[in-house]
């Protein structure tokens, strides 16, 4: 039999993960993956998990899917720990692998229809899954002949297929070409819509920056910020604003205005009346910037 979640699970802001004092070290390695991190994620949130390779992402992910145990603190989804709820874990949660692993002798319609048969819920029309991210017309074709690309969209939809209430996504956008990797984007932003939460891992910035509620940065096993997008970058950028515009011979200058006290700027109100602004943006740092001056690391 099923278990239901604890009913609280209803409420907009109930939490669904909740992790204090998580630590977790590998057999015979010399330095643990997970060192003491805190967080928690609500119901209808769609929580980053970003940071460099090695940081202990996927580690904190397995550990939360229930595919690794013997941590140090809490990680409990839904109040308790993935391991005790046993089967009926896994008829309600989604998960997309960074690295497909697919059946290459089968098309991409047999692997989501032996995957569909696994499970004890209603699940969602394999065709219908396969037209959302481009590949209905692929459905009979083996997974062997598909690219990358087509083999990480067969990898996110076949997540999908029992309308997981949480979703786990590893690099869902991974290898995926601007129009799939849009068509994706909106996908997790429609379940979103729906109260589903989706716990996103990833190195990708600008794909956090653009689906993520809040977000935190991993280094080293430990969390050092967690915020919304908006707030790190808004901390972090400068108070000014660059303006583009062409100059008398045509060509493009630009010039730079303090963001306090810019209504009454003479100079800023002159390039407004005089030249032909092309763009106004203010200095926003991205994502990437505040990561890099939060953890003095690069991305890799």
């Amino acid at each position: 039999m099923q278990t239901s979640p604890p009913t609280a699970a209803s409420s907009a802001t109930a939490e669904v993960i909740r992790v204090r004092g998580l630590t977790f070290a590998y057999p015979k390695s010399a330095e643990p993956a997970v060192r003491g991190i805190d967080f928690s994620v609500g119901r209808g949130e769609i929580f980053g998990f970003l940071g460099p390779s090695g940081a202990g992402k996927s580690t904190t992910q397995k550990l939360l899917i229930g595919l690794l145990g013997g941590h140090g603190g809490e990680a409990a989804v839904w109040g308790r720990d993935p391991r005790a709820w046993g089967p009926d874990y896994y008829q309600r949660i989604g998960v997309s692998f960074e690295l497909p692993n697919h059946y290459q002798k089968l098309t991409g319609l047999e692997n989501l229809q032996f995957f569909a048969s696994l499970y004890d819920v209603d699940t969602l029309d394999p065709l219908e899954l396969l037209h959302a991210v481009g590949l209905a017309e692929h459905a009979k074709l083996r997974v062997g002949k598909y690219s990358k690309g087509m083999q990480m969209r067969l990898t996110f939809v076949r997540s999908l297929l029992n309308d997981p209430e949480l979703l786990f996504l590893d690099e869902p956008t991974s290898g995926l070409d601007p129009v799939n990797a849009r068509k994706v984007k909106d996908m997790i932003l429609a379940l979103k819509a729906r109260g589903r939460t989706v716990f996103l891992t990833t190195h990708d910035m600008s794909t956090a920056d653009e689906l993520c509620d809040r977000v935190a940065f991993v280094v080293d096993g430990r969390i050092v910020a967690i915020d919304t997008p908006t707030e790190l970058k808004v901390a972090r950028s400068q108070r000014r604003v660059r303006v583009t515009y062409r100059g008398v011979d045509g060509a493009f200058e630009a010039a730079d205005f303090d963001m306090d006290g810019l209504a009454d700027d003479p100079g800023f109100h002159t390039v407004l009346r005089e030249r032909q602004v092309e763009t106004i943006h203010s200095r926003e740092a991205t994502l990437d910037d505040v990561f890099v001056e939060t953890t003095g690391r690069q991305l890799t």
